[in-house]
């Protein structure tokens, strides 16, 4: 028999041009779709709750009821109603706000090179082993068969829902590791800062297991201010001590008697920073510090003790000065222990020497006796009090990093300037990081206390899980009871079956209940101390090779799209999506600090926004729908996780930027056009005057940006009132929301303004959209696509000779628009270039929200400034691993937003209104609560 394709959509049916978060509706079970493999039998099948729904439409991902076709395309009775004048179809949607809808569907695009292409010696590879043999012959039929029946093996053991769990078991795997790593070898942070760690390229000082923060003179002296340091020791100590004190005033010089105590003192902070010369451990040295143990008041607050060198160089390192050193350094350690208590005391081991650079006079001075003496100290130290730990902290990172950096010692002796800076701001983080907690400090952080809000929110997701089990336990009771039973007559079963709709109580348990175990493994990651962090670290590879390995996957895996108009929502999904990876990869990279590379990234989330003002003028402007169950689908898609992470993470709205972002812009689209007169495409068709309104509502939209984006005052002002403060505040103020909004302020309205200017091309047939058809006749076309490619390149060049950031951002808002714009041209001008698109990154687009924000706190660590590690000394390993539970979890929680929009969100006005009253109560519950824990903190 020969397989047919799936039958075309009803004409009449409007496609639905916007977002996916929009368009949701209830999912149709349908029978398994025939076809090709390309276009019915993804390589992976999706996992549906309870029943599968068609392998082409992705499961629980489907956009509105209908056929499955109908769903995968974006149609449905979500789609119904105005829209279809003229017959125009204009699609694509923004932002990764639009990331479910086919998101969830098959992984094809992701293992589909493990058995290859089907052979194309037909129309079509047909599912069937019987299709194969009527439709190839000889090698080639084998080759589909073998092809058709590994496919069939992989969709049975490998599955959407098979790779959740697995990635579950990883994560359940790593935490009990890690639990059982902290209890065997410690909690304390402040220990592996101290004592291990390695260099990220030539001079980047990263910790063991935990982020080290670079301190500003302001945040030096707010945190030493009323303080008294005290390093009493030899010329090693004296260089710690230069390098500590040019963190709080850089402008310090290194002179004065070297072999004599230098005094360091800043009024401004009332900051006492002092040298004491003591290069050997002896009564002198114990005299100094006996002292401090009897008089309270000149104690220091931090002390800083070490010296060996000199006591090998004197005694030309002899056995006998080893024995009376270990002699002295017994008598201090009672009275360092002592000082411990009330004071945190450092012991800086000795670091090695580059025995062929030392002076004739220092050749004594060898590894071998600096080793011996470490040891002395280390065994002293540590047994100094009886049962229990001792209080001195032993400062042995400096031996690592002096044995990567001595080689360029100056004299053999002493480390080189860079060497010591990373000493004393090891030595910074250990004193500072309890005291400022700066977010990508983690060294020395204790975890922060659970507030009201969370201890609420563990409640609600404890009792979610609880209630979920119940109705578990209840199905499955119900479920045995209506098993197929033996009729004692024919003995055939007979099956009794009984179809019990699954209700909305039941399908809320089981989101929240799944993302409760979501929300916990969030909380691990980037709150709990559980996992390791690291600090970022950029490298010209390290950004640019995962760039073109995604762009080959992408470029491998492509298909032909199911229609060729511009900007149709499979060409918008492959855009978002690798708009997205390059984001995750420069995000991961640490890629900001590289001017060029940060220019293009920010043209890259200018397109998201272009997108949002051409999807949702699109959808008003076809479809006329300004229904309230429009604006709440869109703003629930947009902001429940964030919300989820606001509460659980203890984050203020605005720390996510971009969906403040995309939500605002939203309501000002939707204002825009919904204010009288609402002016859509049916009414415009009819007289021509429309469009000059509408062209005078966008103009005064764009009068009103230049006015808030050249009054900085009056914005603030704006979103300075109570209750949007709330929202739109970090760290005090406004001025974090002011940047981000001006910084893409224009394209937005350029992204409404191209939508109205190719709608009506399209409506009056100027553009040639069929299969392989130019976009304009050859000649228009070729000028076109050059003008395109020059101006795309411009753009580039321009972004990459970039100096000044500041001088760059102040551009960018009224550039951006050349490349968006070009790269659109570039893209859809030839036809043969917009009748495919890579299904590798449509896949990706269509959770491209979710990746946004879920890679804050489950693929980055420390709020985005380091990057998460479950798998210590493997960083390649670590990426994979991470990446695939960060996939993984970013796909669940699109499900869940969709599941939870149809149940949270009803059709029926009366039943949305209830709705909103009770989502107005909890806010404003959030609030207070918020309150009375910001006044808790003061």
């Amino acid at each position: 028999m020969s397989v047919q394709p799936p039958p075309p959509p009803p004409s009449t049916a409007a496609r639905d041009p916007v977002t996916p978060e929009a368009c949701r509706g209830p999912v149709t079970p349908e029978p398994r779709a025939s076809g090709p493999p390309s276009q019915a039998q993804p390589l992976l099948r999706q996992e549906a709750t309870g029943e599968e729904e068609g392998e082409e439409t992705g499961g629980q991902a489907a956009w509105g009821t209908g056929t499955a076709e109908q769903r995968r395309r974006g149609w449905g009775e979500a789609d119904e109603g105005p829209g279809k004048a003229g017959g125009t179809e204009a699609e694509g949607s923004g932002s990764p706000e639009d990331g479910a809808g086919e998101g969830q569907g098959s992984w094809q695009p992701l293992v589909g090179g493990l058995l290859g292409r089907p052979p194309r010696c037909c129309p079509c590879a047909a599912p069937l082993p019987r299709s194969a043999a009527h439709c190839c012959h000889g090698g080639t039929k084998m080759a589909a068969l073998a092809y058709t029946l590994g496919k069939r093996e992989i969709n049975h053991y490998f599955s959407v829902r098979s790779a959740k769990v697995l990635a579950l078991v990883a994560a359940l795997l790593l935490a009990a590791c890690h639990l059982a790593s902290r209890r065997y070898r410690g909690n304390d942070s402040c220990e592996y800062l101290l004592s291990s760690g390695r260099f990220l390229g030539e001079k980047v000082w990263q910790p063991h297991s935990c982020m080290m923060h670079k301190y500003k003179m302001s945040e030096a002296k707010n945190c030493l201010v009323d303080k008294h340091i005290a390093f009493i020791g030899d010329s090693r100590i004296r260089q710690l001590f230069y390098s500590f004190v040019k963190i709080i005033n850089p402008q310090f010089k290194e002179e004065g008697n070297k072999h004599e105590n230098i005094p360091f003192q800043d009024k401004t902070a009332s900051v006492k920073v002092d040298f004491l010369w003591h290069p050997e451990v002896n009564g002198s040295m114990k005299q100094c510090i006996k002292v401090w143990t009897e008089d309270s008041g000149a104690k220091p607050h931090v002390i800083v003790a070490g010296a060996a060198t000199w006591s090998i160089k004197i005694h030309n390192g002899s056995d006998e000065a080893l024995s009376q050193y270990k002699m002295n350094i017994t008598s201090i350690a009672p009275l360092l222990e002592k000082l411990a208590k009330t004071s945190d005391v450092y012991w800086v081991l000795q670091d090695p020497v580059y025995e062929d650079l030392l002076s004739e006079n220092r050749k004594m001075i060898t590894n071998e006796k600096i080793d011996a003496y470490n040891e002395a100290a280390v065994s002293i130290l540590n047994s100094s009090t009886r049962n229990s730990k001792s209080n001195v902290k032993l400062f042995s990172v400096s031996k690592l990093i002096a044995q990567e950096t001595i080689m360029e010692s100056l004299d053999g002796l002493h480390l080189p300037e860079s060497s010591r800076e990373t000493s004393a701001m090891i030595l910074m983080n250990v004193y500072c990081n309890k005291v400022l907690k700066p977010v990508d400090g983690s060294c020395c952080q204790p975890r922060p206390p659970l507030t009201l809000i969370q201890k609420l929110a563990a409640c609600f997701f404890s009792l979610s899980m609880v209630g979920y089990l119940i109705f578990y336990v209840i199905h499955r009771n119900a479920h045995r009871k209506n098993k197929p039973c033996t009729d004692l007559e024919s003995g055939e079963e007979k099956k009794n079956i009984l179809n019990t709709p699954v209700s909305s109580l039941e399908i809320l348990l089981q989101s929240f209940c799944k993302l409760g175990l979501i929300m916990a493994y969030f909380y691990m990651c980037d709150r709990a101390n559980l996992f390791m962090k690291e600090n970022k670290f950029y490298t010209h590879s390290s950004f640019f090779i995962p760039i073109i390995y995604i762009l080959v996957l992408g470029v491998f895996y492509n298909e032909n799209t199911k229609e060729t108009k511009v900007l149709n929502r499979e060409q918008t999904d492959e855009w978002k999506g690798w708009m997205q990876l390059v984001i995750l990869i420069y995000h991961i990279s640490g890629a900001s600090t590289f001017l060029p590379v940060y220019m293009h990234i920010r043209v890259l989330v200018a397109a998201y926004l272009f997108q949002t003002g051409y999807g949702h003028f699109s959808y008003f402007w076809i479809k006329g729908d300004f229904g309230i169950h429009r604006v709440c689908q869109v703003l629930f898609r947009l902001n429940f996780l964030v919300v989820v992470l606001c509460i659980v993470m203890d984050r203020p709205y605005q720390f996510y930027y971009f969906v403040p972002l995309v939500t605002v812009w939203f309501m000002v689209i939707y204002v825009t056009l919904a204010l009288w007169p609402q002016i859509i495409q049916k009414k415009a068709n009819g007289n021509c005057l429309w469009h000059l309104g509408l062209l005078l509502k966008l103009a005064f939209l764009l009068l009103c940006i230049c006015f808030l984006a050249y009054s900085q005052g009056a914005f603030e002002k704006i979103f300075s009132l109570w209750p949007l403060s709330k929202c739109f505040e970090l760290n005090g103020n406004v001025y974090e929301w002011w940047f981000r909004w001006r910084l893409d302020r224009y394209v937005v309205f350029h992204g409404m303004l191209f939508a109205f200017i190719y709608l009506a091309l399209q409506r009056r047939q100027i553009l040639s959209e069929g299969k392989g058809e130019p976009l304009f006749s050859n000649k228009i076309s070729n000028f076109l696509l050059f003008i395109s490619v020059v101006s795309f390149l411009t753009y580039s060049i321009w972004a990459s000779s970039c100096k000044n950031k500041a001088q760059c951002n102040e551009l960018h808002p009224s550039v951006s628009v050349v490349q968006i714009v070009a790269f659109i041209l570039i893209r859809n001008i030839p036809g043969y270039a917009r009748s495919v698109y890579s299904s590798f990154f449509a896949w990706f687009g269509k959770i491209s929200l979710e990746l946004f924000i879920c890679q804050y706190h489950i693929w980055l660590a420390a709020d985005t400034r380091g990057i998460l590690v479950l798998i210590p000394g493997n960083p390649t390993l670590n990426i994979i691993i991470s990446t695939f539970i960060f996939v993984c979890v970013a796909h669940e929680i699109s499900q869940i937003t969709t599941d939870l929009a149809q149940v949270l969100i009803p059709k029926d006005n009366a039943s949305l209104f209830r709705r909103l009253a009770c989502t107005v109560a909890f806010f404003c519950g959030l609030l207070i609560l918020s309150s009375i824990q910001d006044k808790s903190r003061l």
